[in-house]
């Protein structure tokens, strides 16, 4: 197979993970005889620096032409630091998602036997852990109107959902459901919020169609605690943009380490694979992130953007290996040698060889 991949590198440890992660790409294609065409673009503050701009026209251009994008990080302190830039790095990561129509974000939570040591929580709670959090990329607080007063004392930012927004992405969560354990969990804050009463309007709706799936109602509150009480119990989750940044970030660390977790955003045109985690401008260059995410997105591309399992299969499992082995970078390492992240990646191409 032909494949055309994006390659958006990002800022910070971006380009050092990614790097590992087409080491692994190209490894899979060679035993697998596919040919894979790289086409490279800036975004971020890398982007910012150069052109101004954290997501060109370009850089669009080249995504839209590609089979599948092949994403880093974005951030810089200099950013973060700064209040009053009126250009940002996330600026371009929001764009790119609604430019792209990725309406849907794909995070499993995950949970490796050999890691289980490393969870914040006990074995017992988490050790059959597995679950998906759907999340909506496109609309709600972070998209809508915000501004500030004249005399800057005063901020807003505007919630807004409209019911086909809504319901195509509860649709997708029940469709997600269907072909795993057929259990909906879904999250708002209908007893506040009316984007929150519209969310649970639609659902409903749809639960009436998906009558071979469980579905339950949970305030964002409740579902914040259940993750920590009882993460065996949910299948698939979904939940607006910001509840969904916050409950899939919280369901990350309970594999012991962010630097583990992949994503897959979707929608309506070329899908997006990253880590979740961000840029982490403090090991940039020290050759000592974690791309095991990295990795592991690329498993999921081979699968949702491809349908290409076995290929996805292969990297999943030689990065299990990996994790039991003890090829691994710093922030997961025992007492032993701790790897670097172009250690990590050569070994990993170099099992699938």
């Amino acid at each position: 197979m032909d494949i055309n991949i994006a390659v958006l590198a990002g800022d910070g440890i971006g380009p050092e993970v990614i790097d590992q992660a087409i080491k692994v790409v190209d490894a899979v294609a060679g035993k697998f005889d596919h040919h894979i065409n790289y086409t490279h673009a800036i975004t971020g503050a890398h982007a910012i620096d150069e052109v101004g701009d954290p997501y060109p026209a370009e850089t669009h251009d080249i995504c839209m032409k590609s089979d599948a994008v092949l994403f880093g990080a974005i951030g810089h302190p200099k950013f973060d630091n700064d209040p009053s830039a009126k250009v940002r790095p996330e600026q371009g990561l929001l764009r790119m998602r609604k430019q792209l129509g990725l309406y849907a974000n794909i995070r499993p939570t995950l949970v490796f036997p050999s890691l289980l040591h490393k969870s914040p929580l006990r074995k017992e709670l988490i050790e059959h852990a597995d679950f998906v959090c759907i999340r909506e990329l496109t609309g709600g607080i972070y998209f809508g109107d915000k501004g500030r007063n004249e005399t800057r004392d005063k901020a807003w930012d505007v919630c807004e959902y409209t019911k086909p927004e809504v319901k195509r992405i509860v649709k997708l969560a029940y469709e997600y459901a269907q072909k795993r354990r057929k259990k909906l969990t879904v999250i708002d804050k209908a007893n506040v919020l009316e984007t929150s009463r519209l969310w649970r309007e639609v659902a409903q709706e749809l639960e009436k169609v998906y009558t071979d799936v469980e579905t339950e109602y949970l305030f964002v509150d409740a579902a914040a605690m259940r993750i920590i009480q009882w993460p065996e119990g949910f299948d698939v989750v979904v939940t607006e943009n910001m509840f969904g940044d916050i409950i899939s970030d919280e369901a990350s660390v309970i594999s012991g380490s962010m630097g583990l977790m992949p994503s897959a955003s979707i929608g309506e045109h070329t899908s997006v694979f990253e880590p979740i985690h961000g840029s982490y401008p403090q090991a940039a260059g020290k050759n000592i992130a974690n791309p095991l995410g990295t990795v592991l997105s690329a498993a999921m591309m081979f699968e949702y953007a491809f349908g290409l399992k076995e290929e996805a299969k292969l990297i999943e499992d030689v990065v299990n290996t990996s994790l039991v082995e003890g090829i691994v970078t710093e922030d997961i390492a025992e007492s032993g040698k701790a790897y670097s992240t172009s250690e990590v990646g050569d070994w990993l191409a170099a099992q699938i060889k």
